[in-house]
């Protein structure tokens, strides 16, 4: 008797052992390496839009729920990623949404496997400069604070890309991708991206999995639209309102609109017409404090050394050297809010 209530022990408590903070199995042909900054193709907020360099080609890049296919980490052919529109959630685009999925997992799984030696330190690449990432780990971090704080890091990276493009950072050599820099529901999409990726992480379930089931029940309690007309037809309804067809791809005027309150709450975009008749609009918030209360902030530091292209002597008049962390970025979104009230652009 003795012998069998230890055994139903150990499985109690290993299964609360696992209630949190399960890490990803990656595939066997996707190595535990860095995730590119962007791993899916991001998408145009608009529809049959033209682009400079190929003249006659309109395009319109929107899906649907059941388009989208499952969750695979760092992607696959299999997933139909696009814009949707949700009657609680605003327009949500899928790319944005998985990537950060993807990236709280990558971050949660290095912040596990550094916990022994208390320290994290990673090189992440040149986006508007170089990026590294500074954590302690104190042992006193639960696996579900290291989820959490996984999911700060991540927000705060696609944070950045927004800021990053809008001062000349791009993918593809040469073309600016200003255009799409605050885009209405960009670090809308992000954030939910978070918020899944966590509860992907604190599922019981494989990751992948529970990301696909988790996708499907968050854009269903959104009240996402059925169709992808549904979503054509919501864009089109604030066409020269918040987007133009006036201008070319990429040209910065395309958007009307941009989205700069980016913490710490976010709040969607709604189609006028379109909201929820019987639910109020979903308010994220952005992850801050470890389950003791201690600010997540406080346990890493981004780190970027800012290139030619950033205005550094206006914005940071007293240093001497380029380098800014994610302490600085409200002086960065001042810049941002400054250079589009100069050019009469319309933010909120």
């Amino acid at each position: 008797m003795t012998t069998f209530k230890i055994l139903i022990l150990i499985i109690l408590c290993s299964a609360f052992a696992n209630l949190y903070g399960i890490a990803p199995v990656f595939p066997a042909n996707k190595p535990d390496t860095k995730p590119h900054r962007i791993i899916r193709t991001c998408c145009s907020f608009g529809t049959e839009m033209q682009m400079v360099a190929l003249p006659g080609i309109k395009l319109t890049e929107i899906t649907s729920l059941d388009k989208i296919g499952s969750h695979h980490y760092l992607g696959d052919q299999s997933e139909e990623n696009g814009i949707v529109y949700t009657r609680r959630g605003g327009f949500i685009d899928m790319g944005h949404l998985r990537d950060q999925v993807d990236w709280t997992a990558y971050l949660y799984k290095q912040l596990t496997e550094n916990k022994p030696a208390e320290h994290l330190e990673l090189v992440l690449g040149h986006e508007g400069g170089e990026k590294t990432l500074s954590v302690t780990i104190p042992t006193s971090l639960t696996d579900n604070d290291l989820v959490l704080l996984a999911g700060k890091i991540t927000y705060d990276l696609s944070v950045w890309h927004e800021i990053a493009t809008w001062f000349g950072a791009s993918t593809i050599p040469f073309v600016p991708e200003r255009y799409s820099s605050f885009s209405i529901e960009d670090a809308f999409s992000n954030l939910v991206g978070v918020t899944i990726g966590i509860k992907a992480l604190q599922s019981e379930l494989p990751f992948e999995e529970a990301v696909t089931r988790i996708i499907a029940e968050t854009l269903k309690s959104m009240d996402v639209v059925t169709s992808e007309a549904e979503t054509y037809l919501a864009m089109e309804s604030v066409r020269d309102i918040w987007w133009t067809r006036e201008k070319k791809l990429p040209s910065s005027r395309v958007l009307l609109q941009r989205q700069l309150q980016v913490y710490p709450c976010l709040q969607p975009w709604l189609v006028p017409g379109w909201a929820s008749t019987d639910q109020d609009p979903i308010e994220l918030l952005v992850p801050e404090f470890s389950s003791i209360g201690e600010k997540l902030n406080d346990y890493y530091q981004l780190e970027f050394r800012l290139n030619y292209k950033f205005p550094f002597r206006k914005m940071f008049p007293e240093r001497k050297d380029r380098n800014i962390t994610q302490n600085d970025f409200d002086r960065l979104l001042t810049e941002v809010a400054s250079e589009l009230n100069k050019k009469e652009s319309k933010f909120r």
